[in-house]
């Protein structure tokens, strides 16, 4: 199983809009938790879309450690708060990869955020040639 990297730099575009979007906008139609979360989810996302782009022959679960592994560090550095650490923070771009602020629910919205990379990764990979499959076995009987 190979991945195209073309593809994945579509989809890190597309997540990042949405997570950008949902971060700006979400609480204009979410409850402010929520749309928090959601864009910590894709935030997750995006860290594993990253990990399938860099490794595009690397297994789900390696990918999705990696990514687990490279967030919850991320989340847990947020407890460092060192002045030159925090006007890294200061700028947009560093600010939204480092984070502010440590919270124990983001270990969840992670969690949900890497989960629905590797879902959508297996139905792509596997569910949807099965459901081709079997679509071609039915048209030639």
């Amino acid at each position: 199983m190979t991945r195209n990297r073309l593809l994945y730099v579509a989809l890190i575009a597309v997540v990042i809009v949405l997570g950008l979007t949902t971060r700006k906008y979400g609480t204009a139609f979410l409850a402010p938790w929520c749309a928090k979360g959601i864009s910590d989810a894709l935030w997750a996302l995006c860290v594993y879309l990253f990990f399938a782009f860099f490794r595009p022959s690397a297994s789900f679960r390696a990918l999705a450690l990696g990514a687990l592994l490279f967030a919850f560090a991320i989340e847990f550095s947020e407890l460092y708060q060192a002045h030159w650490l925090n006007e890294l923070r200061g700028y947009r771009l560093l600010g939204l990869i480092l984070g502010f602020h440590f919270h124990w629910v983001n270990f969840l919205s992670y969690t949900i955020g890497i989960g629905l990379g590797v879902l959508g990764e297996w139905w792509w990979f596997f569910r949807r040639t099965d459901i081709l499959i079997r679509t071609d076995e039915e048209v030639q009987s």
